[in-house]
This record gives structure tokens, sequence and C-alpha cells, in this order.
């Protein structure tokens, strides 16, 4: 029996056909993506950041710019520049290590609210697992940005059902989408991460080119 691929081999071989699709298009593209470092995501973070450095690297054809974002901790909250340089975002990355804290998703969409005052972005990801705030400011930063045409894809990590239903609001309310998957499972999140790379770069047109059906079912998700 042949031995079936590893998650790194699959990842890899995704988000390269992933960043092909990017190189098609003239104009550079921007997308934040943010992350929950804190405690409770720790015992698959070294899945993940393997995951996140191949996104990263989409960045290197200079059609696609990212911009990093996570908490942890007590108060600790990151923003890189726009990424002209993947390798100097994906040292940092790689330097992250989780700590107790609680979550600070307001301050993600509150930076992301600023940030498209100022200038055109396609998309925001945001990649956790539970939620620890009041839900009524998040949910007013959310439809925010829905007006502001900045849709945020919202990733769980596990079966929360309080985290469930937030995020579910946010992802409604910005006209963005919502998905599950499970814990350190690269190829979920690569087939999902495939589909906002194929967004912010070609937009909903690029729904009948994905191959993954996750990822046509996360774009769906997206109100025209």
């Amino acid at each position: 029996m042949p031995k079936p691929p590893s998650i790194k081999t699959s990842v890899n071989n995704f988000l390269l056909r992933a960043r092909d699709q990017a190189v098609s298009n003239t104009s550079s593209a921007r997308l934040i993506f943010a992350m929950d470092a804190t405690a409770s995501r720790e015992p698959s973070w070294d899945v993940a950041t393997s995951l996140h450095a191949e996104l990263f690297n989409v960045a290197s054809n200079k059609r696609l710019d990212v911009q990093l974002v996570y908490y942890r901790g007590l108060d600790d909250f990151f923003v890189s520049s726009w990424n002209k340089d993947p390798g100097s975002l994906l040292h940092e990355m790689q330097n992250v290590r989780c700590r107790g804290g609680r979550t600070q998703i307001l301050r993600v969409l509150q930076h992301a609210r600023r940030q498209i005052s100022r200038e055109k972005i396609e998309a925001v990801v945001f990649v956790g697992d539970c939620c620890e705030e009041s839900p009524t400011e998040l949910y007013a930063c959310a439809g925010e940005l829905g007006l502001f045409r900045l849709p945020l894809f919202v990733f769980q990590e596990g079966l929360d059902p309080h985290a469930k239903q937030v995020f579910q609001q946010i992802a409604m309310r910005s006209r963005g989408a919502y998905a599950r998957f499970s814990p350190g499972s690269a190829k979920e999140l690569a087939a999902l991460l495939g589909a906002v790379v194929a967004y912010a770069t070609e937009g909903q047109s690029a729904i009948s080119q994905l191959t993954t059906v996750e990822g046509r079912h996360l774009l769906k998700q997206l109100k025209p």
C-alpha cells in the first residue's frame, strides 16, 4: 500500500498551487492574518506554525502582502509591517511561543477597522479556539467591517460551542465566512487558507476554480 502524503507535503502542495494563482494577478492584494497565541493553542502550535509559514511564502511573489497579527499573555498584542520580506516575517512567526491569557479578539477587529479606513485590504483571517470577551462589542465592530466590505474569515480550532456561536456571528456580520477544523489538522486548514488566498487575489470568481470541498463551501458563504 502506498504511503499517504505527510501533513507538511499536503500543505506545501496545496499552498504552492495557491501561490501560482496569485502570480497570475497583476495587482498586489493585502491580507491581515491574525492568530490566537494563548496557552490553549499550544498543543497544536508547531503544526500551525509550519502551515502559517507556507502561507507567508505566498507573499514572496509580491502579489500578496501579508500582515501578521497575534495576541497572547495578559496584554501582548503584536502587529507586523506589511510583508515585503517573507523571510523576516517567517522568522518572527517561528519565534512566537504561546502564553496564558485571555482572548483579545476585539483588538484584532479594531485594528482591521483602522487599517481599512486608511488603505484597501481584501480580507482578514482569524484563527482561534475560544472567546472570553463580550459578544456585543465584537458584533458591533464586525458589522463596521461589513460596511467597509472587509470580510472576516474565521477559522475555529476545536469544538467550543460558545466560540462557535460568536465566531459565526462575527463572520456573518462582516460579510465573511466561518469554518471549523480539527485540532492539528493541517490538511483542513490548508484548504481553508488556500481558498482565502484565491479570494484575496481573484475575488469570488475563484469559487469555480477551487478543487477542495472545504474551500468551495467557505467562499459560497460570502455575500455578493
